[in-house]
């Protein structure tokens, strides 16, 4: 039962809504309608016009709704009123436009202070918001006749999926993607002016879901989406970081190509002298090493150089202590150049003097300890200069 609104008198407002325009289309009758003689006028016109309306059913049950109110305001000296506005058969924001309009028209003639809402079914009640805004609804009544309900709760469902399927585009893809493809396969048959006989029809119905099949089943649209995702997202990393991984990349290819080219003179070598008997071939295998250490040791060196290098600009570029020690591993490397040529050398023709090898040691030694000790005096002389990163990696 309403209680009586403090300070004011209650006016409750019995609201029948026809959100679809029934009244007018198939009753011809204007709107809105006040009053409970009006109503059920209208409401009778409307059920002889069309005796499964379910709007003339919601307009008799807000006649019912009215009488048992008005007696009950009776207790608390308010007023009572019934209406019934319609939208339009267009329905969208015409309809509600509409439906606000006639809202507006009944609240001044009757300044209602709550409403009663009373509908026929699931798409009326989109107005409650509406309603709602310009005067509080106290409760709603629907009214759903047997047969409309699973009528109108059916295609309201079905419109729903229909637009699901329609806007979103991971299920439009294959309700509308498909079907378009195998479509247009055909119709390129038909451009070419190939008589399309049944067959062509079921090559392309298999070939347009034996092939979405293939991707979605290996996942290879799952990877071009992930791939695209990383490209569109990629972040550059730092520049010293740049430096050392192109660095990396370029010294690896110098020392696979080493390898290649070192392997190629190897077996060169094997092609010109062939060794049909197997105890001849541990014979040969020092000048096998030999012509793979001379063909390759130059682009080996030079690759690990080109990769320490990388390593040792990002150094200088992050203050690292770490630049110093390797510089002394690029000196060994290139002293280990002529080493490594000297010995191949050796293994290539045994009949060689070892002295050559024997100076290139002692010198890659002394090279080596002259290069430790001037990066000991230079790390030394510019401590500072490390120092920042080196707290750094200690507080870590």
């Amino acid at each position: 039962m309403p209680k009586p609104t403090h300070g004011k008198m209650e006016r409750i407002l019995i609201l029948c809504v026809d959100r679809d325009d029934d009244l007018g289309v198939k009753a011809k009758i204007k709107t809105p309608i006040l009053g409970r003689t009006e109503n059920i006028n209208s409401a009778t016109t409307l059920i002889l016009q069309d005796p499964e309306e379910p709007d003339a059913n919601a307009m008799f049950e807000a006649v019912r709704v009215y009488d048992r109110m008005k007696e009950e305001v009776k207790e608390t000296a308010g007023e009572c009123q019934i209406a019934t506005i319609t939208g339009s058969e267009l329905g969208g924001v015409g309809a509600d436009r509409k439906l606000v309009s006639e809202l507006t028209d009944v609240l001044k003639k009757f300044p209602a202070t709550d409403v009663i809402l009373v509908t026929d079914g699931y798409g009326d009640e989109v107005i409650l918001p509406l309603v709602e805004s310009r005067v509080p609804v106290t409760s709603v009544r629907r009214i759903v006749v047997a047969h409309s309900k699973s009528v109108e709760e059916t295609l309201a469902v079905f419109s729903r999926y229909l637009k699901i399927l329609i806007k979103n585009p991971r299920y439009s893809r294959i309700a509308l993607g498909l079907p378009g493809i195998f479509l247009l396969v055909l119709a390129i048959l038909g451009l070419s002016q190939i008589p399309i006989e049944p067959h062509h029809v079921w090559i392309a119905l298999f070939l347009v879901f034996g092939t979405f099949f293939f991707v979605k089943g290996f996942g290879f649209d799952r990877t071009a989406r992930d791939f695209y995702r990383w490209v569109r997202e990629y972040s550059p990393p730092p520049f010293p970081v740049q430096i050392t991984s192109f660095s990396a990349g370029a010294g690896l290819l110098l020392v696979a190509i080493g390898c290649y080219q070192g392997a190629f003179f190897a077996n060169s070598y094997i092609i010109e002298n062939p060794q049909p008997d197997p105890s001849q071939w541990i014979a040969i295998f020092p000048r096998l090493v030999g012509e793979f250490i001379s063909g390759s040791t130059g682009l080996i060196v030079i690759g690990i150089c080109v990769l320490f290098s990388g390593r040792m600009i990002r150094w200088f570029l992050e203050r690292d202590s770490r630049l110093l020690r390797t510089s002394v591993i690029v000196v060994a490397c290139a002293c280990s150049w002529v080493i490594l040529n000297e010995a191949s050398q050796i293994l290539i023709n045994p009949s060689l003097e070892y002295t050559n090898l024997v100076i290139a040691i002692i010198a890659s030694i002394a090279l080596t300890v002259v290069a430790v000790s001037v990066t000991t005096l230079l790390h030394r002389k510019y401590a500072r200069f490390f120092m920042g990163k080196d707290v750094e990696i200690d507080e870590s």
